[in-house]
């Protein structure tokens, strides 16, 4: 935002700058200190607004961001960037049809403004108007074809469509890896692998987002090895590490919380290259007709299958299936992927010939000591140590339900019967658009898809129909 217009004082002005230094450095609450205080004097100032109503959207507090937004508006109605920010505040709250509103005026003013094409855009793709979002992300990238965040938003696009190999591309442009860059970038004296020949070289497959993504995307260790790579490493979360080391192409798994290995001579182990594995389909050009989808990738440890035996024992003829209703609250879309609660899971306790177990680790564990009437299951979250006990548990179920989390594609991984539960609002691209199957976990995996934004009810009277179904035939 400019500097206050008008004569200000030296102490609003000192206020100003202080509450700007304290936005750059991320010290909301000092920013907003000082920019109230600034407010205190001047209450007139559109740019003491709009930058408080930003420190206040970054510390959480969107009612009251929201409010300092409208200030700031009401007195400067031509500011394209303030037009930007608040229809970005809007649509962080899923107010969707307010959001397009304001980042339309926001073009009104600025035409060629590419944040605010690429906010559209994505608004665009929330909405599923899919020609409209690709036309304004492509728009933003002929007037800034250097605009990251433009391009992975059509990445995320076309890969949700299955139009894989620009998808692919545009997802090189995501956010990069942050500190564990800058650590592999300090502790490895090999290159970011880029497609050279692999033929008697070690590659480190290095972690990148979630449990979920690891599991899915470390497949691409069997193709590594195919491509003649003579070791492929991962390095991934210490809860993967034992599950990893079943996995197919993969020679050893190592935890991204330790230091590596060293060579003998105080060197970091000998790779030749490491990659992101978000960056795997790409580099091995994954069309629709080559996905890798070779089950199971993934094998539970005997030993603890024989270890998780008694917990599992049910009678002959009974469906076994295990139940996860919630995933990590700090993914960014979290509150519309998980259920509510457990509760909203009971109508499948009505199913005869079932029994239910809660695979469910972190929140939402604590329901399933104590869940609703009728549905009866019995609670193992608090005995799982990692996925490798997953894994074992998962073995020896007929069936696993579950929101789109990590248990989702280790189910797959190991080739067994899963469900999952969709979201209407940004479902993973992953899924895909419009299926209800998994070409990544081909005759294992169906897709239950919420109808509109929020209903999770009509998805469970779906679940539970075929729950009775599969239960019948059995």
């Amino acid at each position: 935002m400019p500097a206050p217009s008008s004569q200000p004082s030296t102490t609003l002005e000192q206020l100003f700058i202080l509450g700007n230094q304290c936005l750059a450095a991320g010290d909301w609450s000092a920013a907003a200190t000082a920019y109230r205080a600034a407010l205190a004097i001047d209450p007139e100032q559109a740019a003491l607004h709009g930058n408080l109503a930003l420190a206040l959207d970054e510390s959480g507090d969107a009612e009251a961001a929201e409010h300092h937004y409208r200030a700031a508006l009401t007195l400067e109605p031509t500011q394209a960037q303030l037009w930007i920010n608040y229809g970005v505040l809007l649509q962080q709250g899923k107010r969707l049809e307010a959001a397009e509103v304001a980042l339309r005026r926001a073009l009104t003013l600025e035409p060629d403004d590419t944040s605010a094409l690429s906010n559209l855009g994505v608004l665009l793709a929330k909405l599923y108007r899919d020609d409209e979002a690709e036309a304004t992300l492509r728009q933003a990238l002929r007037l800034e074809p250097t605009h990251r965040k433009a391009a992975y938003n059509l990445g995320y696009l076309l890969l949700r469509q299955g139009q894989l190999e620009e998808g692919w591309l545009r997802l090189e442009q995501r956010d990069r890896h942050g500190a564990l860059a800058e650590r592999l970038a300090r502790q490895l004296p090999c290159p970011r692998w880029h497609g050279e020949p692999l033929q008697g070289r070690s590659l480190l497959i290095a972690l990148e987002a979630g449990h979920g993504d690891m599991v899915h995307f470390c497949r691409y260790a069997s193709l590594a090895k195919a491509a003649g790579a003579r070791r492929v490493t991962v390095l991934c979360h210490p809860a993967l590490v034992r599950l990893f080391a079943t996995l197919d192409g993969c020679d050893q798994a190592l935890p991204f919380d330790q230091e590596l290995p060293d060579d003998g001579k105080g060197q970091p182990s000998d790779f030749d290259y490491w990659v992101p594995p978000l960056s795997l389909p790409h580099l091995f050009a994954t069309r629709p007709d080559t996905l890798p989808a070779a089950l199971p990738y993934l094998h539970a440890d005997p030993a603890r299958v024989a270890r998780w035996a008694p917990r599992l024992a049910a009678p002959t003829g009974v469906l076994k299936v295990g139940l996860v209703w919630k995933g990590n609250p700090n993914f960014e879309n979290d509150t519309e992927r998980s259920l509510p609660s457990l509760a909203t899971l009971a109508p499948l306790g009505q199913t005869p010939g079932v029994v239910f177990y809660s695979l469910q680790k972190g929140a939402g564990e604590d329901e399933a000591k104590a869940p609703p009437a009728g549905l009866a299951l019995t609670p193992l979250g608090g005995e799982l140590q990692d996925f490798a006990d997953t894994a074992a548990v998962i073995a020896q179920l007929d069936l696993v339900i579950t929101v789109d989390t990590a248990v989702a594609h280790l189910a797959g991984a190991l080739n067994k019967p899963c469900w999952v539960l969709l979201p209407w609002y940004l479902p993973d691209w992953r899924w895909f658009q419009g299926r209800d199957d998994s070409p990544w976990y081909p005759g294992v995996m169906r897709l239950f898809r919420q109808p509109a934004m929020g209903d999770w009810p009509s998805v469970v009277t779906g679940l539970a129909q075929a729950l009775r179904e599969w239960a019948g035939r059995a």
